[in-house]
Formats: C-alpha cells, sequence, structure tokens
C-alpha cells in the first residue's frame, strides 16, 4: 500500500489499539510495507509490559523482512489519556496502565529516535494534513471505535490539553446510565461506540453478535432490541457532538473508526440530531475520513519523522 506521506526518513509505526495492534516499516518513499495486525496483549495489570515485548518483536522481524529498508526513528500511537510532550501514557482505562515513559522506553528497546502519541491525535493528523479536510482551520477528527475521542485543530494547529483533549467518549451524555470504563456513568464511549452497541445489544439477546456491523443488520431487519440500540447510539452521538460543535465551532467534523464504516446509516442521521440540537451555531459539515484503515500508521510515522526533523 502506498501511503500519503511522500518521501522521508525511512520509520517504523505501531499503532496500539484497545483490540488490535498494527504494525509497519516505512520506506523512505512512504510506502507502508509489511502492514499486519495482532492481537493488542492486555493484561490485568502493566499491559505496556507486553506491548513493548510484542513491538519489539514486530520490529525484529520487519527489519528481517525488509533489510533494504533502516528505519531512523519509531512512531508509537496508544488510546488512553496521553502527554505528547513528554512522551507518557498518563491513563488507559482499556489497557490497565498509567503514567508510563513509552517513548523513553521504545527509544531504549530499538536504540532510535521514538515518538509517542495518541492514536486518535495521530490518526487525526494524517487525516487533517493529508485528507479534504486540509482545507479547513477548525476542525474535530472523531474516531468511533473501541473507544470515542477527538483530534482538535484550531486556526490550523493541534490542540491537547497536555494530553486531556479531545476525551469525548468521556462527556456525559446520560447521567447515571451506563457504567464505562473510566469509572464514569453515562459517557458517550458507555452508549455509542462501536464495543458499546455489541456490548448493550448483547446483553439483550441469546444471540450474540460480534460486532456492530452485526447489530445494524440486524436492527435493518426489523430486530427491536437492535433498532433501540441503535437508535440510542446515533442520540448519544448527535448530543455529543453538538455540545463539541456549541464549545469550539469546527467548520468540519470528520468521522472515522469502525462505526464509520455504516456510512449513511450513520452520516445522515447522525447529521439530522447533531443540526437539530444547534441555533445560531455554525454547522460544521460532516466528513468521512479518507485515510483508511491504516491513518493510525500514517500518524505515527509522520510523528516519528517529525522527531528527526526537529533534531
Amino acid at each position: 500500500m502506498t501511503s500519503l506521506l511522500g518521501p522521508g526518513a525511512p520509520a517504523l509505526a505501531f499503532d496500539v489499539g484497545g483490540t488490535d495492534l498494527k504494525s509497519a516499516l516505512v520506506t523512505a518513499d512512504g510506502e507502508l510495507v509489511g502492514v499486519r495486525r495482532t492481537p493488542t496483549p492486555v493484561l490485568a495489570e502493566h499491559t505496556e509490559r507486553a506491548v513493548l515485548e510484542t513491538i519489539t518483536q514486530l520490529g525484529a522481524e520487519l527489519r528481517q523482512q525488509h533489510p533494504t529498508v533502516v528505519p531512523e526513528a519509531v512512531g508509537l500511537i496508544a488510546p488512553g489519556v496521553v502527554d505528547d510532550e513528554r512522551g507518557v501514557g498518563l491513563f488507559a482505562e482499556n489497557l490497565n496502565w498509567r503514567d508510563v515513559p513509552f517513548r523513553e522506553l521504545t527509544e531504549q528497546a530499538f536504540g532510535l529516535p521514538s515518538s509517542f502519541t495518541h492514536d486518535v491525535r495521530a490518526a487525526g493528523e494524517a487525516e487533517y494534513r493529508l485528507g479534504p479536510a486540509s482545507k479547513y482551520r477548525n476542525a474535530l477528527v472523531v474516531t468511533i471505535g473501541t473507544g470515542i475521542a477527538a483530534a482538535i485543530f484550531i486556526d490550523g494547529k493541534p490542540y491537547g490539553g497536555e494530553g486531556y483533549a479531545g476525551e469525548l467518549g468521556h462527556s456525559v451524555i446520560a447521567p447515571g446510565g451506563e457504567p464505562c470504563a473510566c469509572g464514569g456513568r453515562g459517557c458517550l464511549e458507555a452508549i455509542a461506540s462501536a464495543a458499546a452497541i455489541t456490548r448493550r445489544y448483547n446483553r439483550l439477546t441469546s444471540a450474540p453478535v460480534p460486532g456492530a456491523r452485526e447489530v445494524l443488520e440486524r436492527a435493518r431487519a426489523g430486530d427491536a432490541d437492535a433498532e433501540a440500540i441503535w437508535i440510542t447510539a446515533l442520540d448519544a452521538l448527535g448530543l455529543g457532538l453538538s455540545h463539541a460543535t456549541a464549545l469550539l465551532a469546527p467548520e468540519v467534523i470528520v468521522l472515522g473508526g469502525g462505526l464509520a464504516q455504516a456510512g449513511d446509516a450513520l452520516f445522515d442521521p447522525v447529521r439530522e440530531r447533531l443540526y437539530s440540537h444547534l441555533t445560531f451555531h455554525r454547522r460544521p459539515e460532516l466528513m468521512h475520513a479518507s485515510i483508511g484503515q491504516n491513518a493510525g500508521l500514517v500518524g505515527a510515522a509522520l510523528r516519528a519523522r517529525a522527531v528527526l526533523e526537529a533534531q
């Protein structure tokens, strides 16, 4: 697969997700080679140890498989609360770690300059810099997958809030409602993420499904429980995005992640609900993410190259 990266330093890129871990080697031409998806090794405590072991092994295999590509930097991204400036994973409720100096540990593991940043901010940067959203000054790039989070761009610059900005999934939509992995109740993520839709539906049925796609399929087929779960998720997304719109006035909101693959079944009703909550506010364009399923790897490579440029 050829990315939109263009020429630059070769790098290793790793995208740690709540379910899967993606890895790739980026060539000097900007091509992603050896793209691989493996299960994220989640432990009851200190998942970071298993993650570091896994990426070290994957990196060694990539270099062995592509001996002519010599990486000069490493880009690692992960979910949770991430302090990009210090390269520290402050907290990840789904992966059981706190205050992990990932950038330092990655540099020690590979002996290469490394970057560590939030997965959605990295994917969002790839989307914002390299996709059609680049024509806007103020944008939100929202990923709806295992969790929900947003990359924020104000006047063309990313805003991270020392790692705490963009946690849209942990804004409370239904006080006292569904329990969330963060310890709260009624968070957007606990109602409308792909994982939550699946979990909430399977709690009601004797015929469980593997993912949100199947919940939507059953809703379309007339399953009342599936339809109720899907509508509740759409309502929550529309309300959550309206709060972000009222606060930040984005010109565009880009939706990506697994749930965005639902296409018009997601975009049309969410747009309708979002606009119904707005009065004098600027109405943002709702846009489908364009970079694709490897946006995180592209973003990780962008950040890895930026480390070398800064040096």
